[in-house]
């Protein structure tokens, strides 16, 4: 320790960026805009969706969490809104490291839930003209973004034989000055969102590129074919229902959705040509080569320990050091969001990605030469760069802090010899392909997810077994592979009847527990789906036989009893007196949906809720909890079925 005391490595400061604008200041300047747009400003949704939607594992886009709403239910907030949303992704996992892929990124959109012509007493609804001369004021006026609109182009639908060209929104492009040479026609591939499954709502859109390249170079014509052109803002228009005969039908709702990255906008902002450079990754990857301590800063045992993994840092080129850094950015920092939003690592579902983000920054780190633990320290800036938009988020600081040092120690623990291990099994492959067998070793025994393994072996120029690999793994482990697989795809709610009904029994077992367990029980997570639920929740202790009996008594009690299912829309805090339960440390909405179970007065379960559920508890059927584990310390998961 004497040797490090007064050993530091040199590191730049953090010196102001270039055009600065920082990113708190383009979220604030966004929903100020769109306030005098009398917009009702609604706070992030939580990155695991809500029960209502088993359709993907984290939030991947501003719509998601308004699903209701554009399919036509009332919002508290009117027909206009605006919000950040916070978005997890992960199919691009791979792209991850180059200058626009992230896995965590921040959605500013504004809403419109119907046209001007839906006039029904809350407010008014608008479409294409007034979206797009919003979007085009906002980043143009200077007295919101300002941004030179020589270096601006946009996209429109080309129209097919579903839909015809988007002559609307191409006329309102050219009335606002935009030349036809800078508004490219594009086809469905390009300029149409939807549906999100085989039939839904749907329709196109227009889209809108900034150059990034030098002002004096910025092409005449555009045509989205040169990656100097950034896309930083989409506006979708749902007109159209895609069904089941495949043909296009006008909605009775039109909708307007849309999208402007923040981390895109920063970078735009801040005159840099990647997202890494802007003030949202700059602090963490400082603190990240301040980790990456000079050889003259180890112990003896330390540079004995280190000095092969030193000596392959040394030679990595500049570009595989820069994006190792930056992928080990991009997952510290979704890391930390998703656990706040009460996510533990696992190996099933979203807890899956969690762990995978986890491990897989840890072995960029040993690919740096960094040693022992590291991320806590490397996580401590997203705190700072979150804190004024997302204060929660340091409420938490500790516990956030602590699964990740918890997560990192067990696959420190076992990392290098399964590195020893992965170096054999290639070793005996030579040029075949790596055995699923082999690949479910380092799974099982070393805690190498399977993607790290594939990862790995695509460096060595070697394939693996992957179909051998799910087989393993279904044969050992007897759980679904769907977080593996990648259940990523933006979704609208499933909401057939059987997913109904489970989504009524949740808040009867959800308060059946409290009644049981005690008060302290809080809902962490829920997946829902037509064949069963799967509820966690806050409990020190292992819950007994005789507990879960009393807990499946109380719901059947219930059921029998075919109590009536009611809403009442009521201000936050007049639902939290109401004895509302609400979940997660959400933010909600100024007003919010209450759902009661049971009569006004003598109610069995109220929850903050969108729906939808059953008007009866009758109509359930038996419910049966099929099984109770541990999933985490201090995390419990109920799996029911309804009979």
């Amino acid at each position: 320790m004497a040797e490090q005391r007064f050993c530091k490595a040199k590191v730049g400061g953090s010196t102001p960026l270039s055009g600065f604008m920082n990113s708190s200041d383009i979220r604030k300047k966004f929903l100020d805009f769109f306030k005098t747009k009398d917009h009702s400003i609604i706070p992030s949704a939580s990155l695991v969706p809500s029960e209502t939607d088993p359709t993907v594992l984290f939030t991947t886009a501003g719509m998601q969490p308004l699903v209701p709403y554009l399919l036509g239910a009332d919002h508290p907030g009117g027909r206009r809104v605006a919000n950040v949303q916070k978005c997890v992704r992960t199919v691009d996992i791979e792209e991850v490291g180059d200058p626009r892929h992230l896995t965590f990124f921040e959605m500013m959109g504004n809403w419109s839930f119907g046209d001007p012509n839906s006039h029904d007493g809350i407010g008014s609804g608008y479409f294409k003209k007034e979206a797009i001369e919003w979007s085009w004021e906002f980043l143009t006026d200077k007295k919101w973004l300002g941004l030179d609109k020589s270096r601006l182009a946009v996209s429109v639908f080309a129209g097919d034989d579903d839909a015809p060209f988007d002559e609307e929104a191409f006329n309102a492009w050219r009335k606002l000055g935009v030349a036809e040479n800078r508004i490219a026609r594009l086809p469905k591939k390009n300029n149409w969102w939807g549906p999100a499954g085989v039939t839904g709502p749907c329709g196109p859109d227009t889209e809108i590129f900034y150059w990034t390249g030098e002002p004096n170079e910025t092409p005449e014509s555009f045509n989205d074919d040169n990656d100097l052109w950034v896309e930083i803002w989409n506006n979708v228009f749902m007109q159209y229902n895609k069904g089941l005969d495949g043909k296009y039908y006008p909605l009775a709702q039109k909708n307007v959705d849309t999208g402007m990255g923040l981390e895109r906008m920063a970078m735009v902002m801040q005159e840099k040509d990647n997202v890494y450079e802007t003030d949202l990754f700059v602090p963490i990857l400082e603190k990240l080569k301040a980790q990456s301590l000079p050889t003259a800063c180890l112990s003896g045992r330390q540079r004995q320990a280190g000095s092969k993994l030193k000596t392959t840092a040394k030679n990595l080129k500049l570009e595989e050091k820069e994006r190792a850094e930056r992928i080990i950015a991009d997952h510290i920092k979704a890391s930390v969001l998703i656990i706040g939003d009460e996510v533990a690592p696992s190996n099933v579902g979203r807890g899956y990605i969690l762990r995978r983000l986890i491990r897989r920054a840890v072995r960029y780190g040993r690919v740096l030469g960094i040693e022992g633990l590291f991320l806590s320290e490397i996580a401590l800036p997203v705190f700072e760069i979150y804190k004024e938009f997302y204060p929660e988020f340091l409420q938490k600081k500790d516990m956030i802090l602590g699964v990740i040092q918890e997560e990192e120690t067990k696959f420190n623990k076992t990392l290098e010899k399964g590195l020893r291990e992965f170096k054999k099994i290639v070793s005996r492959a030579g040029e075949e392909m790596i055995s699923g067998k082999d690949a479910f070793i380092l799974f099982s025994t070393f805690g190498f997810p399977v993607e790290i393994t594939l990862e790995m072996a695509k460096e060595q120029g070697i394939k693996v077994n992957k179909t051998e690999f799910d087989k393993e793994f279904e044969d050992h482990q007897k759980i679904s592979r769907t977080a593996a697989a990648g259940m990523f795809k933006g979704g609208l709610a499933d909401a057939e009847e059987k997913t109904v009904k489970y989504h009524t029994a949740t808040h009867l077992l959800h308060q059946a527990l409290k009644l049981v367990l005690g008060e302290s029980v809080a809902q962490k997570g829920s997946n829902i789906n037509s064949e069963r639920l799967r509820f966690d929740f806050s409990y020190p202790e292992k819950v007994t036989k005789e507990q879960i009996e009393k807990v499946e008594g109380l719901v059947n009690e219930r059921i029998k009893e075919n109590l009536p299912v009611s809403w009442t829309e009521m201000d936050l805090e007049e639902a939290r007196k109401s004895g509302a339960i609400g979940l997660f440390g959400h933010k909600y909405e100024d007003k919010v949906k209450v759902y009661t179970i049971g009569e006004a007065d003598k109610f069995f379960s109220k929850e903050i809720c969108m729906g939808p559920h059953v008007p009866s508890t009758g109509q359930l059927g038996r419910f049966k909890i099929v099984k109770e584990e541990a999933v985490s310390a201090g995390i419990r998961r109920i799996k029911a079925i309804l009979e």
